[in-house]
């Protein structure tokens, strides 16, 4: 398998071509912008989204973002989708010239509590649509790093997922209908909540996880879920990894649980705890079934550990979510079979969360890095992951290393042609974030 960097591809020249055009010519495209979306809504980008994108703008119609599509694709303009920026200031190697920020299409579109569908424009943020729907005793059950940051449009072309994977899956599990602004500024619709789809095109599953390189997401249909009656965490100390995998394997195989996760010592301070690593056990339901789960978890592990309850027990569980490995001066997501996974991480050598019971990690290494080092770092993960039969992207590098380093695994070469000939049916212009995709896209 091909490993390295890419040759220069035409999305990188146009990420070039276009910094000088907005470096020229700042001022007309600000008082073009501003004839679309008025005044005051186009601004200059501010903390993470100044690495993301040179210029902000903030559309309030989709038919204003149809707009700017149009104008960019005749002006050879890129652009990209920003929500708070966390994932794309660290991917990018430099920014594009228009960062579209959905801040003001943050509506709850509809909400049908018996349906269990809810239908959100892609500026709200996940925290946000969950206090609106909560009310009904309904939830949309994702768990990102941050929700109360992290939108809709974020979650989808991010494929954001924390703990509630192992139960709830990802939102691409979820999302049953989804519309965006494609080429030639035209909304694309998709799903549910419409009579027409695109033929020959799985539109949710293609959008999630894209980066914003195919389309901008204005609107999605989600499957929502009741809010469980009750949460327990057994939270359970380890000295040895090997001790604790083999320990959620048995409680995976035995139990029906919200989250399964295991993080390695540097990690386990954020939860009081010295030189362990800490198994955590997620468990929902009624006052019956969480008193049947805490007893076999018991049984299963012994009376090592504790079980928490109540504000304790979401409260731990919120830390464990929030980790925020986009923070760390290189950071990776690993996914491998279960089976496997506590090998890899052992080989990875790095300060992990793993999700257990998915075969999902997250791992990172603090300190600074040269280029050089870090170079051989995530070759060395990648080998790890491929010969775990798994894959390994990063998610974050510090900009002193991250010109270095290629932030997707590269795949076989009919893979990457299909992957190409998507990003032309659908950005021909090649204007959607370009350069910031698997193998240059």
């Amino acid at each position: 398998m091909r490993r390295g960097r890419h040759a220069a591809t035409p999305g990188a020249d146009l990420v070039a071509t276009t910094r000088i055009v907005a470096a020229t010519s700042s001022s007309n495209l600000t008082n073009r912008l501003e004839s679309i979306v008025g005044s005051g809504h186009v601004r200059a980008p501010a903390a993470n989204e100044a690495r993301a994108a040179e210029v902000i703008v903030e559309p309030a119609s989709v038919e204003e973002i149809c707009e700017i599509v149009r104008m960019c694709e005749a002006d050879h303009i890129s652009l990209a989708p920003v929500g708070a920026s966390r994932s794309l200031s660290m991917i990018r190697r430099t920014p594009v010239a228009l960062g579209i920020s959905l801040v003001r299409l943050a509506r709850i579109v509809a909400h049908e509590p018996h349906d269990m569908t809810v239908v959100a424009e892609a500026g709200i943020s996940v925290g946000a649509l969950n206090d609106a729907i909560g009310s009904a005793g309904q939830r949309l059950p994702v768990d990102p790093c941050g929700p109360g940051p992290t939108t809709v449009g974020s979650l989808i072309g991010a494929a954001h997922a924390g703990p509630l994977r192992l139960s709830e899956g990802t939102s691409r599990d979820l999302l049953i209908g989804i519309r965006f602004v494609g080429r030639g500024g035209n909304l694309v619709h998709g799903g549910g909540r419409v009579v027409k789809n695109v033929a020959g095109y799985d539109l949710m599953k293609l959008m999630g996880g894209s980066f914003g390189t195919l389309g901008i997401v204005t609107e999605a249909t989600f499957k929502v879920r009741p809010i469980p009656t009750a949460y327990c965490l057994a939270v359970v100390p380890y000295e040895r990894a090997a001790e604790a995998f083999a320990a959620a394997h048995i409680l995976n195989d035995a139990l029906p649980l919200s989250n399964l996760d295991i993080v390695s010592p540097a990690l386990a301070k954020r939860f009081n705890s010295t030189s362990q690593f800490l198994l955590f056990a997620g468990f929902s339901g009624s006052p019956l079934e969480i008193g049947y789960q805490a007893e076999r978890i018991r049984d299963l592990v012994g009376a090592r550990g504790e079980i928490l309850d109540d504000d304790a027990a979401c409260m731990s569980y919120e830390s464990l979510r929030d980790i925020d490995f986009h923070s760390a001066p290189i950071a990776a997501q690993i996914s491998v079979p279960p089976a496997r996974l506590a090998l890899a991480l052992e080989a990875c050598g790095a300060s992990f969360r793993a999700q257990a019971g998915s075969g999902v990690a997250q791992i990172a290494l603090a300190g600074g890095l040269s280029a050089e080092a870090a170079t051989k770092t995530v070759a060395r993960w990648r080998e790890v992951a491929h010969s775990a039969r798994g894959n390994l992207r990063l998610l974050a590098a510090a900009p002193t290393i991250r010109d270095s380093l290629e932030i997707f695994d590269t795949p076989n070469d009919g893979a990457l042609a299909l992957m190409r000939r998507l990003k032309a049916a659908f950005d021909p212009a090649g204007i959607f974030n370009p350069g910031c995709f698997v193998g240059g896209i």
